[in-house]
Parts: structure tokens; C-alpha cells; sequence
């Protein structure tokens, strides 16, 4: 079936210019977080589930953004994924294999820190696959989240998007500082001296994947601040719309243990129950 772009966003159109101060940031990112808390609570008890996509280039605050996600949620129904090359097992299946045995239960939320699309960037550009096998991997693709979000899943897919000149910043900064060393890669460098291509295959991806019930959203990184809650916004926005988003209330019978064995006040005990009526 052929891809539905609604829209798509290309990167010679993306804003790269807001900035985001300390004291809105960090007002900002304690509300995002408190309210990812709410959502996951409402996942547990609902049975809902979701998958996050984080897409990007090298160095542009995917991870930031995940550690910031990751502070507010439980881990016990909150996975990240780290998607590098597949090992020979799964090179020798269909290349959707590893993702789909990595997809969340009911309850839980999936974050994919690079993922699928893989298939039309990195194995398009560095040719690891035949033309013709990642070209028609954009209706797998396509094919795939429809199947996903058809079993109930919510998905949010995004992309982080700095200019080449901070990108360089980056990488300097990264060198210099000992606890961030083991992110600067061989591959990091090399993967910049092919931009334009991997700006080409990133639009077409754009334009091919970017549908109506699974948009794009792209994140103007070169401010991080700003990049964490965007991304943060898209997310919530993503998981919760359409739920009842309210803090769970213990059933009857927890409640009537508690009536008989805490020490709490009637009214509490109270206005608990009729929450539950």
C-alpha cells in the first residue's frame, strides 16, 4: 500500500532558532514529568500501551531527552531501547523481527532510542541493503505502525534536528569532557561527511512515513532546553489524549483495610469511595 503524507515536514523548513531559558525550562520539565507520572498510572490500570521513536542526527539530544522521560517513570513498565546493527540472528529474518519482540505489553511504554527506520536511512545511505529491499521498506513501515496503532498501541515518532555547525559544537564538547568521551564515535565523524545525503534520505522518509494517524514531529535541537520540552510535549500530548488521565483510586477492599487499620480521617476514606461509585 502506498504511504499517506499528510503534510510532511522537510528540514530546510524547520525554525532551528528558539531558545528556551533556565527558570521556564525548569518549571516546564517538572509539570512534563509530574504529568508523564499521571499517564503511566493511568497505563497500568487502563491496559493502554505505547511506542516513542526517537529519531536524529548524532549529538542532537535524544538521550538527554530519554534520561529526563526516564526520571519520571517507573521502570517497570517504561523500557528503552538501544537500536544499534542487528547481530547475525537477526540479519537473517525479516528485519521488523527485533522490533516487533520489543513492542510493549498492555500497561507499558516502549521508547526506541533509533529504530525501524533505520531500514531507509543509515542502511540506505551507508548501502547495507539492495535499492530495491529499502525502498520498499517505506510501506513496511507504513504497514507496520498501522498495525500497531489497529491493536491499540499510541505512537509518537520523533526527530531531533540540529544544524551541522552546532553539531560540530557537540562533538568538541564531547572530546573535551571525560564523562562524555564514550558517546563520540569513529562513525559519528563519519556519518557527517555524508549530511547532504543523509538529509535526503531523512525528507523522503519524511514524505513517505509522515501519515495522518503517525506523523513526524521534527524537534529544533540546536537550544537543548528548548529540544527536552518540545519533545516532552509531543509525548504527553501523544499518550494521553483521548484517556482519562486522573490518579487511580484503590478499589473497596483496599479501602476498607485501610478504613479499619490506618489511622486517617472519615472524610478521606469518604470521598475516596464515592470516586469509585
Amino acid at each position: 500500500m502506498k504511504a499517506s503524507a499528510t503534510n510532511p515536514p522537510r528540514l530546510s523548513a524547520i525554525d532551528m532558532s528558539p531558545k528556551m531559558g533556565k527558570k521556564h525550562y525548569h518549571k516546564a520539565l517538572e509539570e512534563l514529568q509530574l504529568r508523564m507520572t499521571t499517564i503511566q498510572q493511568a497505563y497500568l490500570f487502563s491496559g493502554a500501551k505505547a511506542v516513542i521513536v526517537f529519531e536524529g542526527w548524532d549529538a542532537a539530544g535524544k538521550g538527554g531527552t530519554i534520561r529526563r522521560m526516564s526520571a519520571a517513570l517507573d521502570p517497570r513498565s517504561f523500557k528503552v531501547w538501544p537500536i544499534g546493527a542487528p547481530r547475525d540472528y537477526y540479519l537473517d529474518r525479516h528485519y521488523l523481527l527485533r522490533f516487533m519482540e520489543r513492542l510493549p505489553p498492555k500497561g507499558a511504554i516502549s521508547a526506541f532510542d533509533r529504530s525501524w527506520y533505520g531500514r531507509v536511512l543509515v542502511e540506505r545511505v551507508e548501502d547495507l541493503t539492495p535499492a530495491s529491499r529499502w525502498r520498499m521498506g517505506y510501506d513496511e513501515i507504513c504497514d507496520f505502525e498501522r498495525m500497531l496503532l489497529m491493536d491499540g498501541t499510541r505512537l509518537v515518532k520523533l526527530f531531533f534536528h540540529i544544524t551541522p555547525e552546532v553539531q560540530l559544537e557537540r562533538f568538541e564538547e564531547r572530546l573535551r569532557d571525560p564523562l562524555k568521551r564514550w558517546k563520540l564515535t569513529y562513525e559519528d565523524f563519519r556519518n557527517r561527511e555524508k549530511w547532504d545525503a543523509y538529509s535526503e534520505a531523512i525528507d523522503e522518509m519524511f514524505a513517505r512515513t509522515s501519515t495522518k494517524a503517525a506523523p513526524w514531529h521534527v524537534i529544533p535541537a540546536n537550544d537543548k532546553r528548548h529540544a527536552r520540552i518540545s519533545a516532552l510535549r509531543h509525548i504527553v500530548q501523544g499518550l494521553s489524549d483521548g484517556l482519562k488521565i486522573e490518579p487511580v483510586v484503590p478499589d473497596g477492599r483496599v479501602l476498607d483495610a485501610a478504613d479499619r487499620v490506618l489511622n486517617v480521617e472519615a472524610d478521606l476514606i469518604a470521598s475516596l469511595r464515592g470516586r469509585t461509585e
